[in-house]
């Protein structure tokens, strides 16, 4: 056995799933993670140092490689293979933790006979998995970032599978292999986009996670009826990937704070450090960014001008300015009150339901309280 191989059946022992064990000891994870990563610098977020195969010996990237780690192998565009030097941004595609990544694929209960799109190849791993277990005629894979994808290509060639691999934006699907048993996303999604819902059979599932502009997350595993429309709960997995890059926000202007009309605010700000409490903000205000300065909480809408910030109060509590057609704290407050009232539940207690014309997320019951996602 040679020492890749020992390594592979390590990690497989160590990710534990019976249903991907035999992929996972199969599928060769150094071809898609390269010859080289990025390692994040301990002192600033936002600069990264390419890190070779050359540099640390054979044994020492393998021992790196199959690490259950996410390794990161481009930052803003720039693959770490080509890098010269450090590199400041932020990543842009990496190699996902393998254990997250059979999470994934196990929420999406994928099995034998299955027909799989992917939307986000990245690396080309996860997409190998699946045609390690499947075979490579049932696996599409869409990635939007042409550098990427073509590294992407070669990997998974190379490890002798033939997928159908696409460049493109697959917030539009691939329509030429539908329709689809499973869905994955392996980026994060704001909303579930309509090419999806088209593209799959009636009783397929989407399996995606989900990234608003405030930063809350949740993971979506939705079933299509036979009118199309599907709908689900939220898993208990807070799992999320990269976001993808339709869906990112818009850049913010400068911020300016202390404007608008003030009163006293019924929440504790600090209350958006909870990711639960984050994602219920974002659903009352979905077009909103969230920002935060010396003991201050903003929101900024950036399509509206609309705004809010909290300070704290010199009498004790805490003080609101909102300016703008939208008065987002407001909307938040209500929002954020309703969960408490609830029993302040996790993600999971929501649900989400898609059709051509309307998503919106509900608390407990389809039939109960609800808000609309952005169109």
């Amino acid at each position: 056995m040679t020492t890749a191989m020992k390594f592979r059946h390590a990690l497989a022992h160590t990710v534990g799933s019976s249903g991907w064990h035999e992929a996972l000891e199969e599928v060769p994870r150094e071809l898609f993670v390269g010859d080289a990563v990025y390692l994040a610098d301990t002192t600033r977020g936002d600069l990264w140092t390419p890190v070779r195969r050359a540099e640390v010996g054979e044994d020492g990237w393998l021992a790196l490689v199959y690490t259950d780690e996410t390794w990161v192998t481009q930052v803003d565009g720039v693959l770490a293979e080509e890098a010269t030097g450090m590199v400041t941004g932020s990543p842009s595609s990496s190699s996902t933790t393998p254990s997250l990544v059979v999470r994934m694929l196990e929420a999406a209960e994928i099995g034998t006979g299955d027909r799989v799109l992917e939307i986000g190849t990245g690396t080309g791993y996860s997409t190998a998995l699946m045609c390690q277990r499947l075979g490579s005629g049932t696996v599409t894979s869409v990635e939007y970032d042409p550098a990427v994808a073509e590294r992407a290509r070669k990997a998974i060639t190379k490890a002798g599978h033939t997928p159908t691999l696409v460049v493109g934006d697959g917030l539009h699907g691939y329509y030429e292999n539908a329709d689809y048993d499973r869905l994955i996303g392996t980026c994060s999604v704001r909303t579930i986009p309509p090419a999806w819902l088209e593209q799959m059979r009636a009783g397929g599932t989407i399996t995606t996670p989900t990234w608003g502009w405030m930063g809350g997350v949740a993971f979506a595993h939705l079933t299509l009826d036979d009118e199309g429309k599907a709908s689900g709960r939220f898993l208990q997995d807070d799992l999320y990937f990269m976001r993808a890059r339709s869906h990112l926000p818009p850049p913010r202007p400068p911020i300016v704070t202390g404007i608008g009309d003030a009163r006293e605010s019924r929440i504790d700000p600090a209350i958006l450090d909870d990711e639960a409490a984050l994602f219920v903000a974002q659903l009352a205000a979905p077009a909103a960014q969230r920002a935060s300065g010396e003991d201050m909480t903003i929101l900024l809408d950036v399509g509206t001008g609309s705004r809010a910030d909290t300070s704290p109060s010199p009498g004790g509590g805490w003080i609101v300015h909102q300016h703008g057609p939208l008065r987002l704290w407001d909307a938040v407050e209500d929002a954020i009150l309703l969960w408490q009232a609830a029993g302040s539940p996790h993600q999971s207690a929501f649900g989400l339901t898609a059709t051509r014309d309307r998503q919106h997320v509900w608390l407990g019951e389809p039939d109960g309280p609800s808000w609309d996602l952005p169109a």
